[in-house]
């Protein structure tokens, strides 16, 4: 008997984020005949581009980390070199120099070991910081680095001790910035995740911190409509999908007019609800229902340009933030490090930044500047040229205990969802978009090989 061969599908990918990028390749790759249509006119979702009167500035400044296999994997696939593209960093937590923080720096050496060096090394932790950490540490490794029961990341941190001091300057930036919501409200269990391949990987290179030296859309989106399009694909910018609706024969027509074999719905989750609300169908009801559970956090970031002669010593610092201050920010990016056409431009972000961004632009970002030049000890930062605030409102859901997210199946044949708001280990990051459209993917060819089969 003749072995089933799947047939190629036609398959709508609704959204070119991260997400559906990673989506749409994995399917055209399969030879699948894709289609992308996207709302906005530049790819990239909440992790893209946008232009300042001729400067290509991002909607938010990004870390990636080496445990980021999947991303970096469809980097490579889509032709980019991530060398050329992404400073590669050794793991630090770095403060300005009399600022009140600390300089923790890992060597490029063997794990755990680059680790015990780092912490012998670090400064502005007192002993007692430095046993706190390596109890933590330790105690993480024993437990092979699972919770099997969830609360807040305070409230694990209280448990096994941590300093105060170790919470402000490491726990606290962490958690921010990897979970995008404070740690009296973050999920342990997430957190732990994000450590566990970071901080207690085998592999020194995962704990690295990789900073892209070009703008979001260009390190990957733009690369892999690219890589789409060559493999007979067709994406669609300008393109706003508004409604679903399955058809008796099991397609799907999107807005009364396209139809597809399978869509891959791979929008942000308040998109993605409204979406799945105009099916109407009781077998998205589940889903429908965790999605609109779900509440948000903002992100944003205020860029500062000044005289091009400016330069931080590094690429990054952590800083100090303390709201009753007016110090909002929590890191600072020296762009010029990244880019040489972008001298002289400072990135500061505000993770969870409901607060902050309540200031309104103008006041965040005059109170941004003052905090880099009392921190830095550079007066002159107190007067940048310009100033631009970017600000996204749902930049991600807030990441808390035992929050119950969607598989990547929808309840309904045919329709899958894609996007990093999807059940999985991580938070809302890149890699956690990205593994999430290859997991869709992979779901739309397990469904058409078992429809061969049959």
């Amino acid at each position: 008997m003749a072995k089933a061969v799947p047939t190629p599908l036609s398959v709508a990918v609704i959204g070119a984020g991260w997400a559906g990028c990673a989506a749409a390749m994995e399917l055209a790759r399969a030879g699948h005949a894709v289609t992308v249509y996207e709302a906005a006119r530049t790819v990239g979702g909440r992790a893209r581009k946008v232009e300042r009167d001729g400067t290509v500035l991002d909607n938010g400044q990004h870390i990636l980390l080496g445990a980021y296999t999947e991303t970096l994997r469809l980097l490579k696939l889509a032709g980019q070199d991530p060398q050329a593209l992404i400073l590669d960093l050794p793991l630090q937590m770095r403060y300005p120099m009399g600022s009140g923080g600390m300089d923790f720096v890992a060597p490029r050496w063997p794990a755990p070991l680059h680790l015990a060096w780092a912490l012998l090394r670090a400064k502005g932790l007192a002993r007692a910081d430095k046993l706190s950490l390596l109890r933590f540490s330790s105690a993480m490794r024993w437990m092979g680095w699972q919770l099997y029961n969830d609360c807040t990341v305070a409230e694990l941190l209280e448990r096994f001790d941590q300093t105060e001091r170790l919470v402000q300057l490491m726990w606290r930036p962490l958690c921010l910035a990897a979970l995008n919501t404070p740690p009296e409200r973050a999920s342990a269990k997430v957190f732990v995740n994000v450590l566990r391949d970071s901080l207690g990987a085998r592999r020194r290179r995962a704990s690295d911190m990789l900073i892209p030296k070009t703008n979001l859309s260009a390190l990957f989106p733009e690369a892999a409509v690219s890589y789409v399009e060559s493999h007979g694909g067709q994406v669609n910018l300008g393109a706003k999908v508004v409604a679903l609706q399955a058809l008796p024969d099991g397609r799907w027509q999107l807005n009364s007019a396209d139809t597809h074999d399978r869509v891959v719905l791979a929008t942000s989750g308040t998109q993605a609800a409204s979406l799945l609300a105009s099916v109407g169908h009781a077998a998205v009801d589940g889903v429908l229902a965790q999605l609109q559970a779900f509440t948000h956090e903002a992100i944003s970031t205020c860029y500062l340009q000044y005289d091009t002669a400016v330069r931080l010593d590094l690429p990054f610092y952590a800083l100090v933030d303390a709201p009753e201050q007016a110090h909002w920010g929590q890191f600072v990016f020296d762009r010029g490090h990244l880019d040489g056409q972008q001298a002289g431009l400072l990135a500061v972000v505000i993770s969870a930044s409901g607060e902050a961004a309540a200031q309104g632009h103008e006041a965040l970002a005059q109170a941004v500047a003052a905090q880099l030049a009392q921190v830095l000890r550079m007066p002159q930062l107190a007067q940048p040229a310009w100033t631009q605030v970017i600000t996204e409102k749902r930049a991600t859901y807030a990441c808390t205990p035992d929050l119950a997210r969607p598989p990547n199946a929808s309840g309904l044949p045919g329709l899958v969802l894609a996007g990093d708001y999807t059940a999985g280990d991580y938070p809302a990051t890149i890699e956690a978009a990205v593994r999430s459209g290859v997991q869709a993917a992979a779901l739309v060819c397990q469904i058409n090989t078992f429809a061969a089969k049959a």
